[in-house]
């Protein structure tokens, strides 16, 4: 299982369109259903950086997100958008109370 966390924060007047393209992605996650993959996105306090946690645990070991056309989309113009760029940091779990689902 491979846990990511990217950080970012985008310029002021590109925060909706970053937004826009964000819940693009959810769409077409909710469309195509991948198995093994959870994935969340949040903007913090300051209304101009972004967390996305992604955890991956397929079959083949792929990230589902790389065959997402949306999220291509997100991508392609991301420095443009950003006045910090993406960090990607992989996490090691410790511990978590039914972060990751399970009941």
């Amino acid at each position: 299982m491979r846990r990511v966390i990217v950080r970012y924060r985008v310029k002021a007047d590109q925060v909706e369109a970053n937004e826009g393209l964000v819940r693009a992605v959810y769409e077409e996650l909710a469309r195509t259903g991948p198995e093994g993959f959870r994935y969340a996105t949040f903007k913090q306090e300051d209304g101009v950086s972004f967390v996305h946690i992604a955890s991956v645990d397929t079959a083949d070991g792929r990230n589902p997100l790389a065959e997402v056309e949306a999220f291509a989309r997100f991508q392609r113009d991301i420095a443009a958008r950003c006045d910090e760029p993406p960090v990607a940091t992989e996490m090691h779990e410790v511990g978590s109370y039914r972060f990751f689902g399970g009941e």
